[in-house]
């Protein structure tokens, strides 16, 4: 679902080998959200698709002058599906990586988000050194002090992560050998484990949680400081097929032009109470 940009090997080796899509004089652009990943997007009652993203699609597809639909997919497979022809572009928080970039590609980002670690608000690892404090991290950065004061104080304990997200990476490759790692299909079904118990810690994109708490009614809170910076990439871009470079440029001046007079402050304020705007 956000920002997050790792991609199993294997999938990015599957998504690699798929054909890539004849260009295609585009009236209808079908794009793929993940509609369980709230506030980015989630799904209503009614079925139909709701969120930050979902009212940014309408935006962007009226200022491309194409005709979109919105459809649901899973996340862990939405790389391939997308190189597969399933849909047209992905949209779901999807991070701008280096990795990403072997297999797909991205317009411009629309947003920026930062990470952070969240546990149960009576928990003893709340407060953790440097909550409320944001740090900026490159890309393979190692030997950062908040970090390595995290990993002595998360020692021996769960850490809850969505499969296949950058935010599993970094765990992976900095609390990997410290913490037990478990992975969940989407964000809910961590959350709900870290709010009973099941788990010590959660990590996700920040504005994702904020929204995790609101639902949780107070019983989880950040612990340690959000890290944000190029580590998670350019920021949140949607994804095309490396050949659709067309659509990939209709999309992106239409990006371009929602930052530009205030759209995307306006709905990311709406959804998130701050400003995601890539900066």
């Amino acid at each position: 679902m956000t920002f997050r940009t790792f991609v199993l090997a294997g999938a990015l080796a599957f998504a690699g080998l798929v054909a890539p899509a004849a260009a295609k004089d585009w009236k209808t652009v079908t794009i793929t959200l993940e509609g369980a990943y709230a506030p980015w997007n989630m799904t209503n009652a009614d079925g139909s698709l709701g969120g930050f993203e979902p009212e940014l699609a309408k935006v962007l597809c009226e200022r491309a002058k194409v005709e979109c639909k919105l459809v649901a997919s899973d996340w862990d497979g939405m790389i391939p599906a997308l190189n597969a022809g399933k849909f047209d572009m992905i949209m779901d928080a999807l991070s701008i990586t280096d990795e990403r970039k072997q297999v797909i590609d991205f317009t411009v980002p629309y947003a920026a988000t930062p990470a952070a670690f969240a546990t149960a608000k009576d928990s003893a690892l709340a407060n953790a050194a440097g909550t409320g404090a944001t740090i900026r991290m490159e890309p393979g950065q190692t030997g950062v002090k908040e970090v390595e004061a995290l990993k002595e104080a998360f020692k021996g304990k769960t850490i809850g992560i969505q499969a296949a997200t950058v935010y599993a990476k970094f765990i992976y490759d900095n609390f990997g050998d410290t913490a037990t790692v478990r992975e969940y299909k989407t964000g809910a079904d961590r959350d709900i484990d870290l709010q009973n118990g099941r788990i010590d810690l959660g990590f996700d994109d920040a504005v994702y949680f904020n929204n995790a708490f609101d639902a949780a009614k107070g019983a989880l809170v950040f612990t340690g400081p959000e890290i944000a910076g190029p580590i998670w990439g350019e920021g949140e871009g949607l994804g095309v097929r490396k050949s659709d470079t067309d659509l990939r440029d209709m999309f992106s001046a239409a990006i371009k032009s929602a930052l530009a007079d205030g759209t995307v402050k306006k709905l990311s304020e709406k959804w998130f109470k701050t400003d995601v705007s890539p900066q």
